[in-house]
């Protein structure tokens, strides 16, 4: 979906769970091509509500989420960013929003003086490889299945 659209980002809420989990879902099933996958434990999504430093970020189209980020924030050793997860709908893919996603946790990330952002990605998702890299995460580490990818936030 090449063609202009209007997002909106902001930051989620409980009643925003079910949506959360529809994607997550949805992600797993497009990485691992299987409509069998295992979704999050009950009660995973608890800290990102609780008011504390992690937090999701929904991408919402016509007022329909259709893409999130979780963001962890980490104090040690080193003040950093983790970006647990990221989708985006199937139907809403190469339209920008998973780099707005991105663009929004890096802006955070900067606001709060974190050093860097750090996510792991599945080996086997090669668009999702590409998309980090060229908005500047390089690869770290590879454990044959996934790659530990890392963005200094003085580079951005």
């Amino acid at each position: 979906m090449k063609s202009m659209i209007d997002l909106s980002l902001r930051k989620a809420t409980e009643k925003d769970k079910e949506r959360i989990e529809q994607l997550f879902i949805e992600m797993m099933q497009s990485i691992y091509a299987n409509e069998e996958v295992v979704e999050y434990e009950n009660g995973y999504l608890d800290k990102f509500f609780s008011g504390k430093d992690d937090w999701i970020c929904i991408a919402e189209v016509d007022n329909r989420a259709v893409g999130y980020i979780s963001i962890e924030v980490h104090k040690t050793p080193i003040l950093f960013v983790y970006l647990d997860d990221l989708s985006v709908s199937v139907h809403f893919r190469n339209s920008g929003i998973g780099s707005a996603l991105i663009r929004k946790a890096e802006s955070f990330a900067m606001n709060i003086n974190a050093s860097h952002i750090a996510l792991h990605v599945e080996s086997s998702n090669k668009q999702a490889i590409k998309l980090y890299e060229r908005l500047g995460y390089s690869i770290q580490h590879n454990d044959g299945t996934r790659l530990f990818m890392r963005h200094d936030l003085a580079d951005t």
